[in-house]
């Protein structure tokens, strides 16, 4: 076997075409679009260059005729810490060969401690949580929703075997929109909209400017006491409305107020693998003509949350529950929306996992974010809990 860096637009190709033969035949798995995966490790569509560095690989076969596994390594300098200097890999494929993947495995290890990583972090993203992130350990049977990590069972075996452990788990909840809501949350929620002093309200395409600086206000109060978050900046915020205003449904994105005042949000867009399943990773212009009739078709669509947050004084009153409750409100007469998939919750929030428990979600998903630490004697200790 030959490990070989990604370097030349050949390489690139193999690196984006590898995934294909691990799941041919699996009718679960969607390819995911290609440009998405390539502007992961483009310098100029992805900021985290600009505070970070990362390389990635190709593994050929003995007889250099076949890849047979990928990986990237990288490394976000702003979130490394001085106790355990973390790294990352991540966007790992790989044939069920313990000896293939520790070379990979090994690979991102020996570049991570050459910038004077003491650990790594994977499978994980080199950007923000909410895309490619964890490894999938429990649901595949599930669809994968838009730019969410799908493995077969056997990564889990080839990680745990070569020394990662759990990090923490990420929990995908889903609900059924007709399923009714728990009684005590409909109680809770007849109290709360009408009590003149909240708001529950969804974006506005025409107004995006202030649902951008809503939606950044509350997310930097919501997460400051998450690990590795970094506040967002305005610009971040407009960029982030704007990437998604082709595919924005206005109701699906609500914001609660105070007296005037943000306090919470929790933003939804419609599950874009349910159209991307039919474009095997191709967004041409016969892909985009796809997409955009299978958008207008499908009878039954899915709906997926991306980003949820409550700014901390207003946590523990009910509103996690109540977003849901309104959005509820606002989607159960229209008969095309059937599932609801809630951004995916660590269990290093317990919090919000009662919160999602209490709605009556079923997990129809599992992930890990998994830890391998480069000195094999250091005491190993997972995510601390948020209280």
């Amino acid at each position: 076997m030959q490990i070989q860096e990604v370097v030349s637009k050949s390489d690139k190709r193999e690196f984006i075409e590898m995934p294909v033969s691990i799941y041919k035949g699996n009718k679960t798995y969607v390819r995911p679009i290609d440009a998405d995966i390539e502007n992961v490790f483009d310098p100029t569509k992805n900021k985290y260059f600009s505070h970070g560095e990362c390389i990635r690989w190709i593994l050929w076969n003995d007889e250099h005729t076949k890849v047979i596994g990928r990986v990237a390594a990288f490394i976000n300098h702003r979130t490394v810490k001085e106790d355990l200097p973390t790294g990352g890999m991540g966007f790992f494929e790989c044939i069920n060969d313990i000896k293939a993947a520790t070379l990979l495995f090994d690979t991102c290890k020996e570049w991570l401690s050459s910038k004077g990583m003491q650990a790594m972090d994977g499978p994980i993203n080199f950007g923000e949580r909410n895309n490619w992130w964890g490894l999938l350990v429990d649901g595949y049977d599930e669809r994968p929703t838009y730019m969410m990590n799908y493995h077969p069972p056997y990564y889990k075996t080839l990680f745990e075997t070569y020394g990662f452990q759990v990090y923490f788990y990420q929990y995908s909840y889903g609900l059924v929109v007709q399923q009714p809501r728990p009684e005590k949350y409909e109680r809770l929620w007849k109290i709360i909209k009408t009590n003149k002093d909240y708001e529950f309200t969804h974006a506005k395409k025409n107004n995006l400017k202030k649902y951008a600086n809503d939606f950044r206000e509350i997310l930097n109060q919501a997460w400051k006491n998450h690990d590795g978050f970094k506040e967002m900046t305005e610009e971040q915020a407009m960029k982030i409305m704007n990437a998604m205003k082709p595919i924005m449904v206005e109701h699906l994105l609500q914001f609660a107020y105070y007296k005037g005042r943000p306090i919470a949000m929790y933003i939804s867009i419609p599950e874009l693998n349910q159209y991307f399943q039919h474009v095997n990773g191709k967004l041409n212009w016969i892909g985009k003509l796809k997409y955009l009739w299978y958008s207008k078709t499908m009878k039954y669509q899915k709906f997926v949350g991306i980003v949820y947050g409550v700014i901390p004084e207003f946590q523990g009153k009910g509103l996690e529950g109540m977003m849901v409750m309104n959005l509820h409100d606002l989607v159960h007469d229209k008969d095309w929306w059937r599932d609801i998939e809630l951004t995916w919750i660590g269990d290093f929030n317990p919090k919000m996992m009662n919160v999602a428990q209490n709605l009556g979600t079923t997990i129809i998903k599992t992930h890990a974010t998994m830890r391998y630490l480069f000195d094999r004697n250091r005491p190993y200790k997972r995510c601390p809990i948020i209280h």
